[in-house]
């Protein structure tokens, strides 16, 4: 069994991973600032450390718990601030890693599994994209994670550490903040909920690949074990609509509250989806999880989380 140490593990898709690894017998160590993780999502078998991927106590972790593998999750992953302050994208998201990176060469980590984002690739030539399509991200979020994939590339060619990038769709499920990249189910699960109202920004008919944090987790899994270096997408090949999220939130929180449209909001994608066959063939990964059957779970664990 491996030590693994997992950044950004007090998060949405940390949570679940690291949930996963110990389920398995692995040892996890997290290091999480708890700027948007939250200690309840701490799974008591893993030793914590609220640290800063960004900090100098990162080289201590590395030399006394001895890691195996990264499993690097942590990230400034909010569009919003990514435009506002790009400068800190930089910070956070580049600068962070390499830190991390410095450390497992030094401490003879020879394993990196890297949260990338489908947004390296920008707007869509074609449908669903593979992994070959250019790199044109439109957010300097999507920038920052295209030049961690460089680095990473750097350090097998340099230093010898093996990679998996996982280029995620837009994910959703249990644990989700109703903020960030993907939020928009966990947005309106808890607005629909709360009987609050649910805005769709524009005509609603923009498009990203929804995939469940269940299938995320599975892909990992199976990355931890794959001994080449490599990058695969995650996603599950279907394109779904906003006003098809809303449409099935309602039905399954019981809402009757109509679509109310707002603003479109600027410099957003049209459309997104990815093509996962590379995964499949060499991964041997596929999504188990139908965009429904998701989003039952999802509302269950809100309708939980609100009426506590």
């Amino acid at each position: 069994m491996a030590k693994i140490l997992v950044t950004g593990g007090a998060g949405f898709i940390g949570s679940n991973v690291v949930d996963r690894f110990i389920s398995l017998g692995h040892k996890v160590v997290i290091v999480d600032n708890l700027s948007t993780g939250f200690k309840k999502n701490l799974n008591p078998k893993a030793k914590f450390f609220k640290v800063d991927i960004r900090s100098k106590k990162i080289e201590e972790i590395f030399k006394e718990e001895k890691i195996d593998i990264l499993c690097h999750l942590a990230a400034q992953v909010d569009l919003h601030i990514s435009a506002k302050d790009p400068i800190y994208d930089v910070k956070v998201n580049i600068e962070g890693t390499l830190n991390l990176l410095n450390n497992c060469v030094r401490y003879k980590a020879g394993k990196v599994i890297f949260a990338s984002t489908a947004g390296v690739y920008g707007e869509q030539s074609y449908f669903p994209v593979d992994e070959n399509h250019p790199k044109n991200p439109l957010f300097p979020y999507g920038i920052t994670k295209l030049a961690v994939e460089k680095y990473l590339q750097f350090f097998k060619e340099s230093q010898g550490i093996n990679y998996i990038i996982l280029r995620y769709a837009n994910v959703y499920g249990p644990r989700q903040s109703s903020w960030g990249e993907g939020g928009v189910v966990a947005i309106f699960s808890q607005k629909l909920l709360r009987g609050q109202k649910a805005i769709i920004n524009g005509d609603g008919k923009q498009t990203r690949d929804y995939v469940y944090v269940k299938d995320i987790v599975d892909a990992n899994l199976l990355a931890l074990n794959y001994p080449e270096s490599d990058f695969f997408n995650i996603g599950t090949g279907i394109e779904t609509d906003v006003n098809t999220i809303f449409n099935l939130l309602k039905k399954k929180t019981s809402s009757e509250q109509k679509a109310i449209h707002g603003p479109k909001k600027p410099g957003e994608q049209k459309r997104s989806v990815l093509d996962y066959s590379k995964a499949k063939k060499i991964l041997g990964w596929s999504p188990k999880y139908r965009l429904e059957e998701g989003i039952e779970e999802t509302v269950k664990y809100y309708q939980k989380k609100i009426i506590r």
